[in-house]
């Protein structure tokens, strides 16, 4: 079987699947329309977020039989055609939601112990002690939207802390020794701190809205180490401004191109709403890298080469 490599990811996963007797071709810089060209000769792609594998690019892959996207999303797939023409998906959110999970608990400590501000206060020559004191996360509710894989390992962090760990699902019956299930309206009611763990669909883009955000009864910090669209940013910077949101961590945002490589989806430069967010000393940003450690690079191609092989070997 034929292998195409769209994107450049761990050694391993070249070496191993070689081993187990697959061709690997590289092609880390032709553009999309080029690799539909030849795509027709290939059994099966791996790729992280290069481009998005539409039905146009499926339609011309008559032998693909697997997808193989080292990450977690599949929202740059189209899924369903890939499944109607008999193409397996695999991706890799095992190989990443550790770091996902450590991610997401170091933006609140950080947001919650000023440490992005006392840094830069201390640089500048301040020795601000008062302006910089923190909160605690003991004693706090801690509100995750989406309890996968990412959820999960989030949730499995703050076992160390004494907070209430609560979680909201779409499937039911997903509660574990880490977190309780509970329904959207006791979420609203007792969340200080929301972290967000769910993929993009239809139903999560612009979750995050003003009237979303006013049915929570007290204020609240807002984690999104999920996909950016889930939240709008002007929304966002309104309910900062009314003091309904206290801060944020925010390692995804809403404008990034669907690649996840670049951020901006125009060259007309920075919106006005994330200019606005980016001056604010209570939000953290940091560039779509919570699950980008090394090791999970290493554990996102492993995870990858195992699922090929239980499927094909």
């Amino acid at each position: 079987m034929k292998i195409l490599h769209l994107d450049t990811n761990h050694p391993l996963l070249l070496n191993q699947l070689q081993q187990l007797g697959f061709q690997n071709d590289e092609d880390y810089t032709t553009n999309k329309k080029e690799v539909e060209s030849k795509i027709h000769n290939y059994d099966g792609i791996i790729i992280r977020s290069r481009f998005a594998i539409d039905k146009a690019f499926l339609a011309k892959a008559k032998n693909l039989k697997f997808i193989g996207r080292v990450g977690a999303g599949l929202e740059n797939i189209d899924i369903q055609y890939a499944e109607t023409s008999g193409i397996k998906l695999f991706n890799a959110p095992e190989g990443n939601r550790n770091a996902v999970g450590e991610h997401a608990l170091g933006m609140i400590l950080s947001l919650f112990n000023k440490l992005n501000i006392g840094d830069q206060s201390v640089r500048n020559g301040q020795w601000l002690r008062e302006e910089h004191r923190g909160i605690e996360l003991d004693g706090k509710t801690v509100g995750i939207i989406g309890y996968g894989n990412m959820g999960r390992a989030f949730a499995k962090k703050l076992r160390g802390f004494a907070v209430e760990v609560i979680c909201y699902d779409i499937k039911k019956d997903v509660e574990n020794i880490d977190a309780t299930q509970v329904e959207l309206d006791e979420l609203f009611e007792k969340t200080d701190i929301l972290s967000l763990h769910t993929p993009e669909t239809p139903q999560t883009i612009g979750m995050i809205n003003s009237k979303f955000i006013n049915k929570f009864k007290k204020p609240f910090w807002l984690i999104n180490t999920a996909r950016g669209k889930s939240v709008v940013t002007s929304d966002l910077v309104k309910a900062i401004n009314d003091k309904k949101i206290l801060g944020a961590g925010l390692d995804v945002l809403e404008y990034e191109k669907s690649s996840f490589e670049n951020l901006f989806t125009s060259e007309k430069g920075i919106p006005e709403a994330l200019a606005a967010l980016l001056k604010m000393d209570t939000v953290i940003v940091s560039p779509h890298v919570a699950g980008w450690t090394i090791e999970s690079k290493e554990k996102l191609a492993q995870t990858i080469v195992d699922k090929i092989k239980s499927e094909f070997c």
